[in-house]
């Protein structure tokens, strides 16, 4: 089974729509999907209302996800982890113990355009057109890394 973690700020807004996103595309094969925060400030919350309307216009149900905060212990229990940010990125980085903790960890943007560290923008003080924005952005590299995990789809 591969586990893949997404990851931003406060796990409200654009990881938990990743983690929404690539579970309804990997639904049929063995992944777990899972997302969290580097910041511990909405531990425990469900996401963000705009990011659970947005996802339900795409036909995805987000709100029985709930904030965690990112562990050192998420470097054992995930095979790939995501970035939705270079902030981000370097709080997970700075977290690794070693090679083999930090060759795991990769900015989400890179797989649709690799090698650009490109950030997912927050949309946290946008208005609703910035959760559509990153809706469709997070929709394209979901797809392409559901895809690596099953060539077959």
């Amino acid at each position: 089974m591969t586990k893949i973690l997404m990851v931003c700020l406060g796990n409200i807004c654009r990881s938990p729509l990743a983690e929404g996103i690539l579970k309804s595309k990997v639904f049929s094969f063995k992944t777990f999907v899972d997302s969290a925060g580097t910041g511990a400030y909405h531990i425990g919350k469900k996401p963000d209302p705009r990011s659970i309307s947005i996802a339900n216009l795409n036909g995805l149900d987000i709100t029985d996800q709930r904030a965690r905060k990112f562990t050192v212990e998420d470097f054992d229990n995930f095979d790939l982890i995501y970035a939705m940010d270079n902030s981000n990125y370097q709080n997970i980085i700075d977290l690794a113990r070693n090679e083999n903790d930090k060759s795991k960890v990769k900015l989400i943007l890179n797989e649709v355009f690799p090698g650009e560290n490109l950030d997912v923008p927050d949309p946290y003080y946008g208005g609703d057109f910035g959760f559509k924005n990153v809706y469709k952005m997070l929709d394209e590299a979901c797809e392409i890394i559901a895809k690596k995990i099953n060539p077959n789809v």
